[in-house]
């Protein structure tokens, strides 16, 4: 299988200890990577990308996320996404793996954490309307930036409590945004469910399949999914089989009989609809378009 999707991986070459790296957006699009920011890649880390001076879009999943000063996006590890250079933008990017948060948070907060980048859960974008608020925000980004420069015995500790702090800060702007789904009954079930899928999807589509692997009814499952999404297990299901279909349609080189049978359809036919009913495109157009 040949790749032409870059996987980009965590490395700190300054202080690879850390697994935290705070980059600046004007000084990305200045420097020679391996790879084109400008084109589609795949992150191995989550990433705060936030905005302070100037506009632009951001592509996450194939998604255009329209920005300006105040802009926070939400990018978690395994997604896709692609810069729009643009001279005039500025802003932070923060850049850490799983490790970093999970060595300095206990079980609980370290998965409260990771929910923030969850895209099933909220939209990826926030928007820091009041001023004060942004200014507050932009004061913990520009510790964080210190704080690393320093690189002592105290740093890393140091720049794991601020990071927190910034997590529960846009936790708590979505809340008040209402746009984060509440602490719910059936969380725990749900991100069990959704790593399942997220593993499976191409092993079957059915829900029975996924109710019996988690040891419940499919009238319970349909209950845990519609308590913390507000939709069904089908319609969760065909989504998120959708998203890994047209990252295997750019991450490969395979014609589009193979990436079928690859999704589990034993009939080409029904893979061309199925793609079409929830795109509104087909395969081929997706992949050229987003090649």
């Amino acid at each position: 299988m040949k790749k032409n999707l870059p996987e980009i991986n965590f490395e700190n070459q300054e202080n690879p200890r850390s697994f935290f790296d705070v980059v600046k957006i004007e000084e990305l699009m200045q420097r020679e990577l391996d790879h084109a920011i400008d084109t589609n890649h795949l992150v191995k880390f989550y990433i705060i990308f936030c905005v302070y001076e100037g506009q632009g879009i951001h592509t996450v999943d194939f998604t255009d996320y329209e920005y300006k000063k105040g802009t926070v996006l939400l990018i978690r590890k395994d997604q896709i996404h692609k810069f729009l250079r643009n001279p005039e933008v500025k802003g932070y990017l923060l850049v850490f793996t799983e490790e970093f948060i999970i060595s300095h948070l206990n079980r609980m907060e370290a998965l409260r954490a990771m929910q923030l980048f969850n895209d099933a859960l909220s939209n990826p974008k926030i928007e820091i309307h009041d001023e004060e608020h942004f200014t507050d925000f932009t004061v913990l980004l520009k510790h964080l930036e210190q704080e690393y420069k320093i690189k002592d015995d105290f740093s890393i500790g140091i720049t794991r409590s601020v990071l927190h702090i910034v997590i529960t800060k846009l936790f708590r702007i979505k809340a008040k945004q209402g746009h984060f789904v509440e602490r719910k009954k059936y969380m725990n079930q749900f991100l069990a469910f959704q790593k399942l899928v997220e593993e499976d999807c191409f092993k079957s589509r059915k829900v029975q399949y996924y109710a019996k692997k988690l040891g419940v009814s499919s009238k319970t499952l349909n209950n845990i999914v519609n308590d913390v999404v507000n939709d069904s297990v089908k319609t969760f299901i065909d989504e998120r089989t959708i998203m890994r279909i047209k990252r295997l349609l750019i991450s490969t080189n395979h014609n589009i009989k193979e990436i079928a049978y690859t999704a589990g359809f034993s009939d080409p036919t029904n893979f061309f609809k199925f793609f079409k009913k929830y795109t509104g495109e087909s395969p081929d157009v997706f992949r050229r378009t987003h090649a």
